[in-house]
């Protein structure tokens, strides 16, 4: 019996230090990483909407499904919408901005799973594909080809840029 005893003893102290240990680390790395991801979301937020000095989240704005934040461009400089669509190897989330005359000034992805040389053509930022997105509008985006043997991919990008364009007429008419 003294022999079961003592190692279930020995073991459960080990898993207790660990776990202590753990949650020390968490509680000491978890404000950095917040930092750190606020920090990337307002640079991602001034790369594509280049004019604007500050934002400001919209919180009061029933939003489409697939936008997950709007912030209001100070100076009139447009509106940043961030949103997320399925693609082929799982979410993928989106930045852009839209100008105030309707107008893609950027599109940048925050994150992805894509199938790294397929997938990831669409929506790998050093890709080239959402260059071609810029200046388009609600009517014209549609226009964009799809990358070949991506065509989840594609339609995933596409499906989010809808519903920027969908929360942008939302949060533009509530202003007027």
């Amino acid at each position: 019996m003294k022999d079961i005893i003592k190692p279930i003893i020995v073991l459960a102290v080990i898993c207790l230090v660990v776990t202590a240990a753990l949650a020390a680390v968490n509680n000491v790395t978890s404000p950095i990483i917040t930092a750190a991801q606020e920090k990337a979301a307002a640079e991602a937020r001034s790369e594509v909407l280049s004019e604007a000095k500050d934002f400001k989240k919209l919180d009061n704005v029933k939003l489409p499904e697939g936008v997950t934040e709007v912030y209001e461009g100070s100076n009139n400089s447009g509106y940043v919408i961030m949103m997320e669509a399925k693609g082929y190897g799982g979410t993928i989330k989106l930045i852009c901005g839209i100008r105030p005359d309707g107008s893609i000034e950027a599109v940048k992805t925050l994150s992805h799973s894509e199938t790294s040389g397929i997938g990831s053509k669409v929506v790998d930022n050093g890709s080239g594909y959402h260059e071609n997105y810029k200046g388009k509008t609600k009517e014209t985006y549609s226009s964009v080809d799809a990358v070949t043997g991506a065509t989840i991919s594609s339609t995933a990008y596409k499906k989010a840029l809808s519903s920027a364009f969908e929360a942008y007429d939302i949060v533009k008419g509530a202003k007027a």
